[in-house]
């Protein structure tokens, strides 16, 4: 192994409640591979050591990214101003490996296997930013703000909603990643399980992929850092 590698139903003559139209909105999730060569898991998992994703001072094995922009209608009302409505749309990419060739039986076995859990840890976090985006949601409509008649001081009020909610997705991701990524932990079990094939452990400790959390090998991707929060 390399050092530094991280890895209503409502009948129709019902409206739908401002509640229901709120959570309407579904997140978009991407995968995007990038490429490595290798015709065993060593061989696989030193080419995903060369072109991963960047991470800190290393490569991740997988990394989680998002682009959110928001649709929101700020209301002057009695000399104040209200935020009547704020719809998001929100794509999240997950970017995995994926092997350029074919692989012989017993190594896409192995692979089977790896990528699975990797994917299932990466989706771990996807819901860590889908629930971000529901908060933020959840805090921002029917926010009011008095003596605002330009609805400008109701956004530098939102923007620290944003901040605090961002940190904590952080703060989670960060927390889920230690536990998966400890020694013994999942990704870092699937790791040894790529690498050493069945060998790796006896039956009766391999994880189902799915059905762990993630273990610990280098840092398995986290999410990517959030830009800068900006309340347009």
């Amino acid at each position: 192994m390399k050092a530094g590698l991280r890895l209503a139903f409502a009948a129709a003559c019902f409206a739908p409640s401002p509640l229901a139209a709120q959570q309407a909105w579904q997140p978009v999730e991407k995968i995007e591979a990038y490429a490595i060569t290798g015709q065993s898991g060593i061989e696989l998992y030193e080419s995903i050591g060369e072109r991963g994703p960047k991470a800190g001072i290393g490569r991740a094995v997988a990394v989680t990214t998002f682009k959110l922009t928001w649709s929101r209608d700020y209301r002057p009302e009695g000399g104040g101003c209200r935020l009547a409505a704020a719809k998001p749309k929100l794509t999240i990419v997950y970017h995995l490996p994926k092997p350029a060739k074919k692989l012989p039986p017993a190594t896409q076995a192995l692979w089977g296997y790896f990528i699975a859990g990797i994917e299932a840890h990466e989706r771990v976090h996807g819901e860590f930013i889908v629930d971000m985006v529901r908060k933020i949601e959840a805090v921002s409509v029917g926010l009011t703000v008095a003596d605002d008649r330009k609805c400008t001081k109701i956004r530098e009020e939102l923007t620290k909603h944003l901040a605090a909610l961002s940190q904590e997705q952080r703060t989670r991701g960060r927390d889920f990643d230690r536990q998966e990524l400890r020694d013994g932990g999942n990704v870092h079990r699937l790791v040894l399980r790529l690498v050493n094939g069945d060998r790796a452990m006896p039956p009766e400790a391999m994880p189902l992929p799915g059905e762990m959390p993630l273990p610990d090998v280098a840092p398995l991707p986290g999410v990517a850092p959030l830009p800068g929060v900006a309340v347009p």
